[in-house]
């Protein structure tokens, strides 16, 4: 398949007014609800970025996932289509068209193999798609058995994990994957998730982001009850991560990891992106709040990326009136 053709998109989404009124908002801001965050060389030297980069109307995004540099995939709740541009140039074109019934939520880039791997479904059936992330080329379509809800996924050395936000009791699938990222073709397997896990009802939104930390853990946020949690991912047992400083940890959506530094979005509030500070302690894992990115332009952020020396979030826009049709962006954010 070809590449996807790149266009350059004009926003018809909410801008700013203006790079005074926006170093003002930022400046009110830090002052007023973000904690202070250590800068760092990279995050000042960031190239100009725009503000917001416009998706097709009616798209209803989830996931979004970042690379090589400041390529970008964000995947459609409407029709499953996967786009794809990039970000400081602003362009936007197709990289999987869209199927009747196919939904992709949880996206993630794996840059030893180039592929986009997508959660989601097909009508009542759960899929995980490998998706070739030049030519859009599908190189593996791995159904899950009893899938509910597959939400969010991260790619480690050997296997792909995936958060079933509604799967009772509460699991995370394992697709293997070579030492070059490859899927192997064998099914998924399951792990089941113990201990401080709270156990979900099968209606409300339970699992969902998902990183793997330094140490070869999981991380977890839970979005029924909220905050944060380390998974062993041989036995599936869970503890939660003590979370000093802050409002809290509610909710919560996608995870995005750092080095040390993890974003959750929506982990205190509906048009935020929490920081966390990460540490490793004796007894786990351990973070501190260390404040929340902010901007006049999201509505309803679900997943981010880093990307360019930014934080991008991808707004979902839930409950928005004609979401077949309403407008759709990403919202650029300092990241540190």
């Amino acid at each position: 398949m070809a590449q996807p053709q790149q266009t350059h998109s004009h926003l018809s989404a909410p801008t700013r007014r203006g790079a005074l009124d926006r170093r003002g908002a930022l400046t009110l801001a830090a002052a007023t609800v973000l904690a202070a965050v250590p800068a760092t060389a990279g995050a000042a030297r960031a190239p100009a970025a725009p503000e917001t980069v416009a998706l097709p109307d009616g798209l209803r995004p989830e996931g979004i996932t970042s690379g090589p540099g400041t390529r970008y995939y964000v995947g459609s709740l409407a029709d499953g289509r996967i786009v794809t541009g990039d970000l400081l140039a602003g362009t936007v074109g197709v990289l999987l068209p869209g199927a009747t019934g196919r939904q992709v939520r949880g996206l993630f880039w794996d840059e030893r193999s180039g592929l986009v791997w997508a959660a989601g479904n097909v009508g009542t059936v759960g899929h995980v798609w490998a998706v070739d992330g030049m030519t859009g080329a599908v190189v593996a379509d791995v159904v899950v058995p009893g899938a509910v809800f597959l939400n969010d996924l991260v790619v480690t050395d050997d296997t792909v994990w995936v958060t079933d936000s509604r799967v009772v009791p509460d699991r995370l699938t394992a697709i293997a994957v070579t030492a070059s990222g490859q899927p192997t073709g064998a099914a998924p397997t399951f792990v089941p998730l113990s201990g401080d896990w709270p156990a979900g009802n099968g209606t409300a939104v339970n699992a969902n982001g998902i990183r793997e930390l330094a140490d070869g853990r999981l991380v977890l946020n839970n979005s029924r009850t909220g905050g944060l949690f380390q998974v062993e991912p041989a036995t599936g047992l869970a503890r939660q991560i003590p979370v000093s400083g802050g409002p809290g940890l509610v909710g919560g959506d996608g995870l995005e990891l750092d080095g040390r530094f993890l974003y959750d979005v929506r982990g205190s509030g509906q048009a935020e992106v929490s920081v966390l500070e990460l540490a490793a302690g004796p007894d786990g894992w351990s973070a501190r709040w260390r404040g929340a990115r902010t901007d006049e332009t999201l509505d309803v952020p679900s997943t981010a990326t880093l990307a360019g020396g930014w934080l991008w979030a991808v707004n979902a826009r839930f409950g928005v009136a004609s979401p077949g049709t309403a407008s759709s962006w990403v919202t650029r954010l300092p990241a540190r």
